[in-house]
């Protein structure tokens, strides 16, 4: 845990949001060519594909890891699509939000930081974060401050980090969310996928 908790002031100092690349599902079932169910609608695994072919072809290393960890990359995508529905569930049942405005002012901040909108979109394609899902990493980051936030405490704390994950758990249940195996089995203990670990906070 002390990665998560070292990174949130690394970046301090994810497409249109998910809910526009989950397709309606007949019958909520897993088939070929779904990669995640999320209370009865699909994440397709075109979506999935999708956003893989863009880091393929993003500047700042992306694609040499696309070519070296094709499978760690999809897994990667797929973590993030389905992390963001289950922040913004997990948010909505709490009566909370992230406004577009914020996430705007939050990008705006990080690339000053990092010296312009071209290298933060390299520093995050590097990490596995598409030009087309920068935003949606914006929005996520935000949500799980703000989850921790409403409970009193800092997400960058042991405690904080508590209070997010079961707020996740509980929001992956209430979506009865079923990953494709192809792509692991989600962790609600870390609220992503394993084998392949995805840092809330940090790309």
């Amino acid at each position: 845990m002390h990665r998560r908790t070292a990174a949130v002031g690394a970046l301090l100092a994810a497409v249109a949001p998910a809910a526009a690349v989950l397709a309606a599902c007949g019958g909520g079932g897993l088939t070929a060519g779904t990669a995640a169910v999320l209370d009865g609608r699909r994440i397709p695994v075109r979506a999935v594909e999708s956003r893989v072919a863009e880091l393929r072809h993003a500047a700042g290393g992306a694609s040499v890891d696309a070519r070296q960890q094709p499978d760690g990359l999809a897994r990667r995508a797929v973590a993030d699509l389905v992390l963001d529905a289950v922040v913004a569930r997990a948010l909505a049942d709490r009566g909370l939000a992230v406004a577009a405005a914020e996430v705007a002012a939050e990008r705006a901040d990080a690339a000053e930081r990092s010296g312009g909108a071209d290298a933060l979109a390299r520093v995050l394609a590097a990490r596995g974060v598409p030009g087309s899902g920068i935003d949606d990493w914006f929005r996520r980051r935000l949500g799980i401050l703000r989850l921790a936030a409403a409970a009193g405490a800092d997400a960058g704390t042991p405690e904080g980090e508590d209070v997010v994950r079961i707020a996740l758990a509980d929001a992956a249940s209430a979506l009865r969310l079923r990953i494709n195996p192809r792509y692991g089995t989600w962790d609600p203990a870390q609220a992503t996928l394993v084998p392949d670990l995805t840092p809330w906070l940090a790309p």
